[in-house]
């Protein structure tokens, strides 16, 4: 129901999947085998999958930038850089998924608190229907910084996108292996 007119199509985006973003990630090998499935089961439907990779602060081209190796983007698969916490901000992320006649997207990655959540309400107040992976999402641990423990903040973010609302949208929140997809 995306407010984007002509915009019938579903992409997976799959946000900072690093090798140094998710060292530290609670459950990080589940969470890289889910977004794994997910990915497999995009390409399997022609579902587009849209790769966003932080910048890190200048380190592109070192180990801990590079993708975690079971996530590997497909030739002709989308890889959006980005320097901001939400990836439309500066990118070219909304001119792929125009491209891709995408107006709903199933997002997944890390870090929970950070880049999904900013990625997740930039969005929806751009118009897009957004399904949140509720087990395809990470985050370290931030506690020293005054922030819950990582399940925690898992969790909120699960509970509170589950009541997103805005007028033409839909945000919801679904387990990796329910999601469905449907090609546009």
């Amino acid at each position: 129901m995306t407010t984007l007119e002509g915009r019938t199509g579903t992409a997976v985006v799959v946000i900072d999947m690093q090798r140094d973003v998710v060292a530290q990630a609670v459950d990080r090998d589940g969470v890289i085998a889910r977004i794994a499935g997910l990915v497999a089961r995009a390409r399997t439907a022609g579902v587009p999958v849209v790769w966003v990779q932080d910048t890190l602060d200048g380190a592109q081209g070192s180990d801990g930038w590079r993708l975690v190796d079971v996530l590997v983007p497909g030739e002709d698969e989308a890889v959006v850089a980005k320097e901001h916490g939400d990836a439309f901000e500066g990118t070219e992320l909304e001119d792929v998924l125009a491209g891709l006649a995408a107006g709903r997207l199933v997002v997944c990655g890390a870090q929970t608190d950070a880049c999904v959540r900013s990625t997740l309400h930039g969005a929806f107040v751009r118009g897009y229907d957004v399904t949140l992976v509720e087990d395809a999402h990470t985050t370290a641990d931030l506690t020293a910084y005054g922030a819950p423990p990582p399940a925690q903040v898992i969790a909120h973010t699960n509970l509170y996108w589950r009541y997103q609302t805005g007028p033409g949208r839909v945000a919801e929140v679904v387990a990796a292996d329910e999601v469905v997809l449907a090609g546009g």
